[in-house]
């Protein structure tokens, strides 16, 4: 394995009742107004919100709501949250939501204590930390990104039509509440595209080098193996708790940076779905599921081992009379029948994408990573683009 530092400060607190046993106590450690974020409004319905508010009056916080976070959080959006912040003496940002809750509170904990420009000091490259970001707790409504357990926070530019990430470990949050009952009320597609990133996460980890025995890729294919089975039973039972307990616990093994340890990983489909986001503001994992299939056969001779691998030890692909490069190809065919399966789409034309759609600038836009099997090239992303419309 190569040389790794592991870090990881979010204390997880999992299962059924685990928000009302310990939010109150939590909460406690923290001094000022509680910001409540959360997105376009579910909690309010499905009795979240309820019950977390009656946590927090009861233990005499002053509570000031930010709310409205969508499903791509904007830079707009985040220096919202920050005046708010400000203006409110805000002490613990409390986002109860899914990754993009998640990812929209931790970027906005950075935004209220920074003075300076914040997309072009911590986004658009790496930035330097000489303060504290204001505090964050999440409460998981939706499992997918594994936001819950690091410091990555994603965020689209409109202005710049940038969507792109950074994990800063300043900014995993302190606590992390998971009870699994309150994904119940997520819709099916969401549930399933939720799935479907955290298998995309672990399949951009596991499709790049190292390719000798390592602990990461064997956790790795236990890993997608368990979303595969528990993403099929909570299909047929939305309220399988041991389906939805699994999926919560699996979206966090895959951004908890466990897997990643030892790896170069690869995320070139995470760019290129980046961009179709801040251009399109597509689904996210609908349009991973869109991309992978068409890219891992744009690079599966460049780590064919790998892929000859995953068609064997994640879809059970027999080898009987067959070269290597046929049961990569048929581990390809396996993912892709998966994605149809579970009722994701497999086109652009599928994910509202029309045909005045400019590809070419979305392309040119992509970055294209080092830790791939094989760099990309803005061309051959464009040549991906159009095989997938």
């Amino acid at each position: 394995m190569n040389n790794f530092i592991f870090e990881n400060a979010t204390k997880v607190f999992f299962g059924k009742g685990c928000v009302k046993e310990y939010l109150a106590c939590l909460t406690k450690c923290s001094k000022g107004t509680v910001m409540l974020a959360y997105g376009g409004g579910s909690i309010r319905k499905n009795g979240i919100y309820d019950e977390v508010m009656e946590i927090l009056k009861g233990e005499g916080r002053e509570v000031v709501e930010f709310s409205g976070i969508m499903p791509n959080p904007t830079y707009a959006k985040v220096l919202e949250g920050a005046k708010l912040a400000r203006e409110n003496n805000v002490g613990v940002i409390l986002g109860v939501g899914g990754g993009s809750v998640m990812d929209c509170c931790k970027a906005v904990s950075i935004a209220a204590r920074y003075e300076g420009d914040v997309w072009a000091d911590f986004w658009a490259r790496p930035g330097i930390f000489d303060f504290e970001p204001l505090p964050v707790g999440v409460i998981v409504t939706a499992s997918g990104t594994g936001s819950e357990c690091n410091g990555g926070a994603v965020i689209t530019n409109e202005a710049l039509k940038i969507k792109t990430g950074r994990d800063y470990p300043k900014c995993n949050p302190k606590f992390a509440l998971l009870d699994p009952t309150y994904t119940y009320s997520v819709p099916q597609f969401q549930v399933v595209s939720g799935g479907f990133d955290t298998l995309s996460h672990m399949m951009e980890i596991y499709f790049s080098e190292p390719d000798e025995d390592n602990v990461s890729d064997d956790i790795a294919e236990a890993l997608m193996k368990n979303v595969i089975r528990n993403l099929r039973a909570a299909i047929q039972n939305p309220q399988d708790y041991t389906a939805r307990s699994n999926l919560m616990w699996d979206a966090v093994m895959a951004e908890n940076r466990i897997i990643k340890l030892g790896k170069k990983t690869d995320f070139e489909c995470h760019q290129m779905e980046h961009q179709l986001g801040a251009y399109m503001n597509c689904n996210h994992g609908a349009g991973l599921a869109v991309l992978h299939p068409v890219y891992y056969r744009h690079i599966y001779k460049d780590g064919l081992a790998k892929f000859k691998r995953f068609a064997t030890q994640v879809w059970a692909v027999p080898t009987d009379g067959r070269t290597d490069e046929e049961i990569a190809l048929a581990g390809i065919e396996a993912l892709e029948d998966f994605i149809l399966e579970i009722g994701l789409p497999v086109t652009l034309r599928d994910l509202g994408i029309d045909e005045a759609a400019d590809l070419k600038a979305i392309a040119d836009s992509c970055a294209c990573v080092s830790g791939a099997y094989r760099v990309m090239t803005h061309e051959e992303i464009l040549e991906i683009f159009k095989e997938c419309y």
